[in-house]
């Protein structure tokens, strides 16, 4: 083994030592910044894999050339020319040994160094989920911030959205509550300018289609093979034809109940390719559909088919939601408007923890963020050195983030929660016991029976949909395991910020509150009571620029008897 394949291997040892046993690398950002190092260290393979062609390529012509010469002059003269015994000598040498060298030389395959690197890292390169997972954020983002394909496909994506729900007066809090520009469509533009700007080639588009059409998402396919379509017809060089492209387009167009467009798409399909047979099968299939429609009873046939297309082109998806269209308009910062009046209701203070005696000379900066659910954010309340230790800490343990099924009380993957997240626990680490007291000082609540401090790392369009933190009366078992009881309280460190999108909604209420490194919110999930709060459902939107981290810790019912008694009522 060559000492440049060694050297590719240990290189391969140090940049991969984890990514083997965590699958799923679209899920988390974090985890996908490994790939950019294993790619740039296939780059560097790949030109000194060029440069020893080159280099022997420049040997084969400098034997090239010089045996070009001597035979020019050989070919003139050749009986004179072996006729000199030296030349006799050479010319039998060089038939004999040297050719035999060239060929060698020939055959020699440089590539040697560069096909073992690929082959050893390939088993760590994502698969087909990952591929197929990123092509859907995309599609999400794509909804949940009303992008259009063209948008997408120029890289023009906002850097920033604007918090549009509050409307607080900037001098609250001495900060300011705008979150930035707005979202394309919104009335608003971008400034600053969006970094790593990058753009989607015909094929990139042709793909996000390919794989919406695969789960039979009609919709999507029609909008992004009509963008690849355009991008064809501006003259972009691309190996996918419009052949291919209309193909797709004219059968997603048919699926959603446009038998016009789709007729009209395969009649430009078969003018680029007459003998295309799906295509003029296809178009028997509609001429005969349309002629059948027009011997029906032309009023009602009209009023069933406008009404049919309707349905199946903007009939309910398979993941709808009742709240999507709510929830999407929050993500986007288009919030309720607080009235006035419960607007004077939220302040911000300083909270010394019932006169704790770690905050009564250094107190926590408290702000209400909603009043019903109260929603209270601690601000400069994780340090960022304790950030990047709880993220060190988090990050060789990450994995795909699961929920609690309520038919088997198992925990599984859901395509609505795409994050990776990591356990941690108190006495492992004297900075996670630190943050652990932290929150119980903040709170009054005993966090003894609370769950391991949750890490998690959102990937691409990262987000988890609406969901309640405690368990329904329908699911009496979902904490049994833990006996201590249902989540009372939820505690939400914000560990990074996020350029645009990644907020906590509660569409419920209508309440945003955007990410911000260093803070943390806080809610109660159960009324004194015991009962749950419906209010308290919540969602974290897609993240559409930018890498979030957040950690949770989950407060349980048991220890806080005595902490925070029960009520009479059953709603307080």
């Amino acid at each position: 083994m060559t000492s440049k394949m060694i050297r590719y291997i240990l290189i391969v040892g140090i940049l991969l030592p984890q990514s083997l046993a965590h699958p799923g690398f679209f899920t988390s950002i974090g985890q996908m910044t490994d790939l950019i190092h294993t790619e740039k260290d296939l780059v560097i393979s790949l030109k000194d894999y060029i440069k020893a062609e080159e280099d022997k390529l420049e040997q084969i012509k400098k034997w090239a050339e010089k045996l070009d010469r001597l035979t020019s002059t050989a070919t003139k003269d050749p009986e004179g020319f072996v006729g000199h015994p030296v030349n006799a000598f050479k010319l039998m040498k060089r038939l004999n040994t040297e050719w035999s060298e060239l060929e060698n030389l020939v055959l020699k395959d440089m590539s040697d160094g560069f096909i073992s690197n690929l082959t050893i890292q390939r088993q760590y390169f994502p698969n087909d989920e990952d591929q197929v997972g990123a092509a859907k954020a995309l599609l999400r983002l794509q909804d949940t911030y009303n992008l259009d394909t063209d948008t997408i496909s120029k890289g023009n994506l906002p850097e920033r959205l604007e918090e549009r729900g509050k409307h607080r007066e900037k001098h609250r809090c001495e900060r300011n509550t705008s979150i930035g520009c707005l979202l394309p469509g919104q009335g608003g533009a971008c400034n600053q300018g969006v970094k790593h700007k990058s753009f989607l080639t015909v094929e990139d588009c042709f793909e996000l289609g390919k794989v919406a059409y695969t789960e039979a998402d009609y919709y999507h396919t029609e909008l992004w093979m009509e963008q690849a379509l355009r991008q064809l017809d501006e003259g972009e060089v691309s190996t996918t034809d419009k052949v291919s492209v209309l193909d797709y387009l004219s059968y997603a167009v048919y699926q959603q109940g446009d038998l016009d467009k789709a007729l009209l798409l395969t009649k430009k399909l078969l003018e680029l390719d007459p003998e295309h047979q799906r295509a003029n099968g296809n178009l028997k299939y509609f001429e005969y559909i349309m002629a059948k429609e027009k011997d029906a009873n032309k009023s009602a046939s009209d009023d069933q088919s406008d009404q049919k297309t309707t349905l199946k082109k903007k009939g309910v998806a398979a993941d709808y939601l009742p709240e999507r269209q709510k929830y999407e308009m929050l993500c986007r910062g288009e919030g309720i408007k607080m009235t006035p009046r419960r607007q004077k209701k939220l302040f911000c203070r300083y909270h010394d923890g019932n006169r704790n005696p770690k905050f009564i000379l250094a107190p926590a900066k408290q702000e209400d963020e909603w009043d019903k659910p109260r929603i209270i954010r601690f601000h400069d309340i994780i340090s960022d050195a304790e950030i990047e230790i709880v993220k060190d800490l988090a990050k060789p343990r990450l994995s795909r983030a699961t929920v609690h099924d309520p038919e088997t009380g198992k925990l599984t993957t859901a395509q609505y929660r795409v994050s990776k997240s990591a356990w941690l626990s108190g006495y492992e680490n004297p900075v996670v016991s630190r943050i652990n007291m932290r929150i119980q000082d903040l709170t009054g609540l005993d966090v003894s029976t609370a769950e391991e401090l949750q890490v998690a790392n959102y990937g691409v369009g990262g987000q988890y949909e609406p969901h309640f933190d405690f368990a329904r009366k329908d699911e009496p078992d979902a904490f049994k395991e833990l006996g201590t009881g249902n989540r009372i309280a939820t505690w939400l460190f914000y560990m990074s910020d996020v350029s645009a999108g990644g907020a906590t909604v509660f569409p419920e209420v209508g309440a945003s509150v955007w990410p911000k490194k260093g803070t943390a919110v806080f809610w109660y999930n159960l009324f004194a009571s015991g009962e749950g709060d419906y209010s308290t459902r919540h969602a974290a939107c897609p993240v559409l620029v930018g890498n979030k981290w957040v950690s949770n810790k989950w407060l349980h019912e048991r220890g806080q008897e005595f902490r925070r008694p029960c009520t009479l009522s059953e709603l307080e």
